[in-house]
């Protein structure tokens, strides 16, 4: 039984997990959004998630315990300035998981793992579109009779009606 075990263990050992997580973190940072399996992009959640709020506060004291996690100064970098400024309104929740389907290969469930505040799809399409109006057979039939009765008038005839 598996009473308390919150760890997903991803069938590898703790350095090689740390290692696989490290890899995958950096790569999101880096790119703000990688494909990955479901379960790995769970994972990846629990774990970039509080490396991302610690960025918040830009002190020695957290670059020294971001990088102890990541061991990538490029990633480090980026992390502490440009993601830093766009998650500093945001009390948490900088992850979103995409299903993506099954991968041909061995039928592995994929996602896509983003970065919330780095996706120009979700985020500004919705103010920029044009809000879709609602059509039914009803409000159809009466702008063709309104149209109809607009273009008798126009040419001096008589609808029925």
């Amino acid at each position: 039984m598996r009473h308390g075990d919150k760890i997903k263990n991803l069938s590898r050992t703790k350095s090689h997990r740390d290692a696989l997580l490290s890899n995958l973190a950096v790569a999101l940072i880096t790119h703000k959004r990688i494909v990955t399996t479901v379960a790995k992009a769970k994972a990846l959640r629990v774990y970039a998630e509080p490396l991302i709020t610690k960025c918040k506060t830009n002190t020695t004291h957290q670059r020294r315990v971001v990088f102890s996690h990541l061991q990538d100064k490029a990633a480090i970098t980026e992390l502490f300035s440009t993601i830093a400024e766009k998650v500093a309104g945001r009390p948490g929740g900088y992850t979103r998981i995409i299903k993506l389907g099954v991968r041909v290969g061995d039928n592995a469930e994929m996602a896509m793992i983003e970065l919330v505040d780095f996706n120009e799809i979700y985020g500004k399409g919705k103010s920029e579109t044009k809000e879709a109006t609602k059509k039914t057979r009803r409000s159809r039939s009466k702008k063709s009779d309104e149209a109809e009765k607009t273009e008798a008038a126009a040419t001096g005839e008589k609808t029925e009606g």
